[in-house]
């Protein structure tokens, strides 16, 4: 349902997607392997960075797209919510063979990435990836054929926090100084109720320089080899029946019992 919405979107917006585009190829018998198709070159793969303008920054961005580059031998291109239009990313990602970004509501644009692309997931100091789990969710589903993969950062030294900005920007001035102290010396944000638990806060609207080796080291890991376009198979489902002739009934058992059944065809 996710992949059809993501091409309705598309259409809408006029963007066609890779798989559409290779299966026109091929019902014209031509091999997507080819350098040229139709008279236009083949498809280049590359990897797309969310660059983030005020808040949560990557603060050495330029070294993780060269390291990127490099390790990948893929062109690596960046986009920013703040500058350019929600069409002209959506046309960007649906190409993408990797998409990179700090946790944040950017990463929901994953589902318009082609099948057997990468979603790289970076945490800030002090949150664990295990506990914020909605784009690892999204990658995982049966049919997106997504692959995810969650780096974090664990050196306190390569983080830069923001304790006297607004509070729903992660700041804790307003906090009594028990309160900021025990924030600021804790390693780990607790498990919390969304959204404004102020440690949460604090700790994700930091700014990270990410460990390139540590990266590096955990893409290969997870990858093993360098990320492919080719078409995956999308995994078929069996969705259940149409629920018919629902009933529910309730009865009291005891003084402070009570019981509820439901049943249905």
């Amino acid at each position: 349902e996710i992949r059809q919405f993501a091409s309705a979107m598309m259409g809408r917006m006029n963007i066609t997607r890779v798989e559409e585009e290779e299966e026109g190829w091929e019902r014209s018998g031509v091999s997507t392997e080819k350098e040229e198709v139709g008279g236009r070159k083949k498809r280049e793969e590359y990897i797309v960075v969310f660059s983030r303008a005020s808040t949560r920054l990557i603060l050495n961005e330029a070294e993780v797209i060269l390291s990127l580059a490099q390790e990948f031998q893929m062109r690596v291109v960046t986009v920013s919510l703040e500058e350019q239009t929600f069409p002209a990313i959506v046309q960007v990602l649906s190409r993408a063979s990797m998409l990179v970004s700090m946790h944040g509501a950017q990463l929901v644009t994953s589902l318009f990435l082609p099948r057997g692309a990468v979603v790289v997931e970076l945490f800030p100091y002090a949150v664990n990836p295990e506990q914020y789990t909605p784009y690892k969710t999204l990658a995982s589903l049966p049919g997106m054929d997504l692959h995810y993969a969650a780096w974090r950062n664990t050196a306190e030294e390569n983080t830069v926090a923001h304790p006297d900005r607004p509070w729903d920007q992660g700041g804790i001035a307003h906090l009594d100084k028990e309160e900021q102290e025990r924030i600021l010396a804790s390693r780990d944000v607790p498990r919390h109720l969304c959204c404004r638990h102020p440690e949460w806060l604090f700790r994700i609207y930091q700014d990270t320089k990410v460990d390139v080796p540590s990266l590096l080291e955990l893409l290969r890991e997870n990858l093993k080899t360098r990320p492919s376009l080719k078409k995956a198979r999308p995994m078929s489902s069996v969705h259940p029946g149409q629920v018919r002739e629902a009933q529910c009934q309730t009865s009291v058992q005891a003084a402070n019992e009570a019981k509820l059944t439901v049943w249905w065809q």
